[in-house]
C-alpha cells in the first residue's frame, strides 16, 4: 500500500501517523455516525467475510464487544472482483474511509476500508448473523431526536431511541428477518420496504398490510431489501415471503438496505384491489385521479387500464378531478400546449369499457410553464357525466394567465370565467400546476370545485422561498427521513401553504357571498392532514378534510418505501360536509406493483336530494 504524506502550507512534508494495530471492527465503528479513525491506516483487523459485490465485500467480527451501539461489521473496498469467498476469516490493512453514496450531501456514509491488503487465515466458517426483532428491535417511532443539523456532527448517538442511530450501529452486519411482511410494492429498481416478524410490534398497521405515517411517527422499523446480490420478487403490500430473508445492512439513496445474499421468495397473500360500491341515484359522486403523465403519444394500454380503474373500480364517478394529463404530443418539447387528442383516447377507452360518455373541461397552460417534465405541460382538469343530472356551467374567454373572479349575481356567487385558473401569475404557481375551478349544477344544486395538483415534496424546477428571501429557481426538494439532516428540512412546504392559502381566499370570496355555498376542493395536494398546507386551508375556510376523517387504518392514498400516507384530498365546504356522504379511498395503485398511477383514486358520494 502507497504510503500517504501531507503537506502542511509553510511547505514542511509530515510523515503520516503509524498504521494503528489491534484493532477490531467495532473500534473502527464506534457509536457514532463517523468512524473516529476516518482517513487513518489499520492493520489486521479481524472478521468474516459475509457476502461479496464485484468491488468489494463485507466482513464481521464474530467476537462482538456486547455494546449494541457499534457496528460489528464493515465493507472492504477492492475496487474488481475479490478473490475472498464468503466464509473466509480474514486480516485487512489498509485505510478507514467514510463513503458518501453517489456524492450525495444530504445522504449519510457508509464506513469502509479502502486500498486493502487482505491475508485469509481460514475458510469454511460458520457466518454471524443478528435477528432483528429477536437479537435487536427497531425503535418504534423516533426516527432522530435530539439534534438540529449535521447528525455527523451532533454527538449525539442512541440507537435505544432514535432509529436513524440503531440501524447505523447494525451498518455491515449481517442480518436475518423472521417472516418479513411487505409494507411497499416493490419499486422498478426492485427495492422492497418490509417489517420483520409479520409486523409484531410495529406502529398503526393498515387493513392491508401496510404501515401507516402519523404525526410522530414515520415508522424507523421500516428497512428495505436491496438486490445488489441476489434478485427480489416482485410483490405487493401485505405479501410474505418462504422463510427468513437474510443479508448485510448497506446504505444508499437516502435509505438503509438490506442487500440480501438469496433471492426470497414470494408468498402472495396480499388483498386484492379494491372495487367501490356504485352511487345511489340522489348521490354525486367526485372523485380524484393522478393519470400519471398520460398523453397521445402513449400506448393503447394505459389508456385501457386507466378507462378500467374509472368503469369497473370507481363504478363511473360523475365528476373526476383529474391531474397529470398532458398535452398531445407528451414529452416533445415542440410548443404544443393542446389536449384534445389525449382526452379523446380515454373518453374512447372509456365508453369501450362500458362507461358513460365523460366531457371534459381545462384550460390550456402556457408551453413550459407548468412545471414537473415541463414538456408535457401537464394539468388539471374536470371529467364529467351529465346523464345522471351533472352540468357544466361554460362561461368561457380563460386562457392561460387570465384568472377567473367571484362575482355576486342577485346575491349568488358566480365565476367571470368557467372553467378558470385562480391567481395563475402568482409567485407561487410559478412552474407549478395552476388550480382550476369550474362551475357545476346538479339536479339545480350549484357546485363550485376547485382542481389542484401543488407542489411535490420531490420539488420541481420552482422555489417559493420563506418570508423575505428572494425566489429563484433551482431543484428543490425536502430532505430524506433517513438522510444526513436532522430534523429533515422540508423546504417544499413554504410553497405548498402559499398555494393553500391563494386557494382558501378564493374559497372565502365565495363565501363571503354565500356562507352555505357548496364548495369541494379536491386533487394531489403532496402534503398530510395535519401539514401547515392543509391546515391554512381548512382554518381559513371552515371545509372539512374528508381522508382526515377516516379510520386511522384507513387514512392513506399513497406508499413511499412502505410508510403508507396521504398526499390525495377531497374537502367539502361546511353545508355540503352536514349532507349525508360516503368518503372513500379506493386501493388500486399504491400498493401494487402493476398500477395506473402512483397514487390511489379517492371518492366521495354526497347526497344532494
Amino acid at each position: 500500500m502507497a504510503a500517504v504524506v501531507a503537506v502542511l502550507a509553510g511547505g514542511a512534508v509530515v510523515a503520516p501517523p503509524a498504521a494503528a494495530t489491534g484493532l477490531r471492527i467495532h473500534d473502527i465503528q464506534k457509536p457514532a455516525h463517523l468512524s473516529p479513525l476516518n482517513g487513518q491506516s489499520v492493520t489486521d483487523v479481524p472478521g468474516v467475510v459475509t457476502a461479496l459485490t464485484s468491488t468489494g465485500f463485507w466482513f464481521e467480527d464474530p467476537q462482538r464487544d456486547n455494546n449494541p451501539a457499534t457496528s460489528e461489521g464493515l465493507f472492504v473496498r477492492t475496487g474488481t472482483q475479490p478473490t475472498v469467498a464468503t466464509g473466509d476469516a480474514v486480516t485487512v490493512t489498509g485505510a478507514v474511509q467514510e463513503f458518501r453514496p453517489n456524492n450525495i450531501e444530504a445522504n449519510l456514509t457508509t464506513t469502509q476500508i479502502v486500498n486493502p491488503a487482505i491475508r485469509v487465515v481460514s475458510s469454511g466458517n460458520p457466518l454471524p448473523v443478528t435477528v432483528i426483532g429477536h437479537d435487536r428491535r427497531p425503535p418504534k417511532s423516533v426516527i432522530k431526536e435530539g439534534t438540529n443539523g449535521d447528525v455527523e456532527t451532533s454527538g449525539t448517538f442512541d440507537p435505544a431511541k432514535n432509529g436513524l442511530d440503531f440501524w447505523e450501529s447494525l451498518e455491515g452486519m449481517r442480518l436475518r428477518l423472521d417472516d418479513p411482511v411487505a409494507v411497499g410494492p416493490t419499486s422498478p429498481f426492485g427495492e422492497i420496504p418490509v417489517l420483520a416478524r409479520d409486523g409484531a410490534g410495529a406502529g398503526e398497521r393498515t387493513r392491508r398490510g401496510g404501515i401507516v405515517v402519523r404525526p410522530t411517527d414515520l415508522n424507523p422499523e421500516r428497512i428495505m431489501l436491496d438486490p445488489t446480490i441476489a434478485a427480489t420478487p416482485k410483490v405487493n403490500v401485505g405479501d410474505h415471503f418462504a422463510g427468513p430473508v437474510i443479508g448485510v445492512l448497506d446504505y444508499n439513496f437516502n435509505n438503509f438496505k438490506l442487500v440480501v445474499t438469496a433471492s426470497p421468495v414470494r408468498v402472495a397473500d396480499g388483498p386484492a384491489k379494491e372495487i367501490t360500491r356504485a352511487s345511489r341515484r340522489d348521490e354525486l359522486a367526485i372523485a380524484t385521479l393522478n393519470s400519471e403523465n398520460l398523453s397521445a403519444t402513449n400506448p393503447q394500454a394505459d389508456f385501457d387500464k386507466l378507462a378500467a380503474v374509472i368503469v369497473h373500480n370507481l363504478r363511473s364517478p360523475d365528476l373526476i378531478n383529474v391531474e397529470e394529463l398532458q398535452d398531445n404530443s407528451g414529452g416533445a418539447d415542440d410548443g404544443t400546449v393542446a389536449d384534445d387528442q389525449t382526452v379523446a383516447r380515454l373518453t374512447a377507452a372509456i365508453s369501450a369499457a362500458g362507461g358513460p360518455a365523460y366531457q371534459w373541461r381545462a384550460v390550456f397552460p402556457q408551453d413550459k410553464a407548468d412545471g414537473a417534465w415541463a414538456e408535457g405541460n401537464i394539468r388539471v382538469g374536470f371529467l364529467f357525466r351529465t346523464d345522471r343530472g351533472l352540468n357544466f356551467v361554460d362561461r368561457p374567454g380563460a386562457d392561460a394567465t387570465t384568472p377567473t373572479a367571484v362575482t355576486n349575481v342577485g346575491g349568488k356567487p358566480q365565476l367571470t370565467l368557467s372553467p378558470g385558473r385562480i391567481d395563475p401569475n402568482n409567485p407561487a404557481f410559478i412552474n407549478n400546476r395552476k388550480p382550476l375551478v369550474g362551475e357545476f349544477t346538479w339536479c339545480g344544486k350549484r357546485v363550485f370545485v376547485i382542481a389542484n395538483h401543488w407542489i411535490s415534496k420531490g420539488g420541481v424546477a420552482s422555489r417559493y422561498p420563506a418570508e423575505g428571501a428572494s425566489l429563484a429557481s433551482a431543484w428543490d426538494v425536502d430532505q430524506p427521513l433517513f438522510g444526513r439532516y436532522q430534523p429533515p428540512a422540508l423546504i417544499t412546504e413554504n410553497q405548498r401553504v402559499a398555494q393553500a392559502t391563494i386557494v382558501a381566499d378564493f374559497v372565502r370570496q365565495i363565501q363571503a357571498i354565500d356562507p352555505d355555498a357548496y364548495v369541494v376542493v379536491a386533487g394531489d395536494l403532496n402534503d398530510f392532514p395535519w401539514s401547515p398546507p392543509l391546515q391554512a386551508l381548512t382554518s381559513r375556510t371552515g371545509m372539512k378534510d374528508l381522508p382526515a376523517h377516516l379510520p386511522l387504518p384507513e387514512r392513506y392514498t399513497y406508499v413511499l418505501d412502505g410508510n403508507s400516507q396521504v398526499l390525495d384530498h377531497i374537502l367539502l365546504s361546511g353545508s355540503m360536509f352536514a349532507r349525508p356522504h360516503d368518503f372513500d379511498v379506493v386501493h388500486v395503485n399504491s400498493e401494487f406493483v402493476e398500477q395506473t398511477s402512483d397514487h390511489d383514486p379517492t371518492l366521495v358520494r354526497v347526497d344532494m336530494h
